[in-house]
């Protein structure tokens, strides 16, 4: 065996954002689903799981955007384990256009066996480390790390570094009922929601744009990679602060450091890679000039993920 198929469905009409095509946390969504059928078939299926109370999940993302994905299209995932180690598997997964077979995602996931309720992390049983030899594969080219990078995470930051860096409030709000698994804890997809709700108001601060008044031009994310450090439950608040890291003539990379507000520890840290989109060609334009002057002033050293 190798890469196998571990979801298939379509996209939604619910599952679109301003920009028309399927909005970044619905990716995650359907990756953690992929996940889940990947570990039945390395042994870790759900009734075992269950069972012990735990839960396969991830503690390190990195998501490649290839091809938007719009409503009505239908895909699948294929995945695979790209190396075993004891206290981390590095997961592969890849969403396939069923019509076209073109990639339009890709997601590399240190994914990690944790305890279900104190989400203590497990090593993975040695019948497991076996299996997945049955499900092996390798990341290719189309799948690595491009505009981003892989390097070691940062120490966590706290809040107030965050404040004095110069960073700014992009949101606020309470970790919901419905964002939860199981055990209570805010599922992937919520983490990546949080962010893309932020950007209408990143705009907004730093460039006086609308995104409810402009229907012409738009964004889109080419790249993201989040690291998990915290572990959000039902009626926590959360603030983020964003920051510009770099600039390009055609792209620029956001950092966005998510926060607990009570206790100002970081929840979790991602960068993304992002161009400015012409809505009505659907194609990437180079970001204006005077546009680019203006956010070269916004650059925070310092920044990552």
């Amino acid at each position: 065996m190798s890469m196998q198929e571990i979801y298939r469905s379509s996209v939604q009409t619910w599952e679109s954002d301003q920009m028309g095509h399927m909005n970044v946390q619905f990716y995650l969504d359907k990756a953690q689903a992929g996940l889940a059928t990947l570990g039945h078939y390395i042994g870790l299926g759900p009734r075992l799981l269950k069972e012990k109370g735990w839960v396969l999940t991830a503690r390190d993302h990195h998501v490649r955007f290839l091809r938007e994905q719009r409503p009505g299209a239908p895909f699948f995932i294929r995945g695979g384990v790209a190396e075993t180690h004891t206290d981390h598997f590095v997961i592969y997964e890849e969403m396939v256009n069923t019509v076209s077979n073109d990639v339009a995602a890709t997601f590399r996931a240190e994914a990690v066996l944790v305890e279900g309720a104190t989400r203590k992390p497990l090593s993975f049983p040695e019948e497991t480390i076996a299996k997945a030899e049955d499900v092996k594969a390798e990341v290719p080219a189309h799948g690595a790390f491009r505009g981003l990078e892989m390097t070691p995470p940062r120490n966590a930051p706290t809040l107030a570094e965050a404040e004095k860096s110069g960073m700014i409030r992009t949101y606020m709000g309470e970790v919901m009922p419905d964002w939860c698994d199981a055990h209570g804890y805010m599922t992937k997809r919520h983490f990546m929601g949080v962010v893309s709700d932020s950007i209408p108001n990143l705009l907004a601060q730093t460039r006086g744009d609308d995104r409810s008044a402009n229907s012409k031009t738009g964004g889109a994310a080419l790249e993201y990679r989040f690291v998990y450090r915290g572990k959000p439950k039902e009626g926590d608040l959360l603030t983020l602060r964003s920051g510009l890291k770099t600039v390009t003539d055609k792209t620029y990379t956001w950092c966005h450091w998510l926060f607990d507000t009570e206790t100002g520890e970081a929840i979790a840290t991602a960068e993304a890679v992002a161009i400015a989109l012409d809505l009505e060609a659907r194609k990437a334009i180079s970001i204006p000039p005077e546009m680019k002057t203006q956010l070269e002033k916004l650059v925070i050293e310092g920044l990552g993920v």
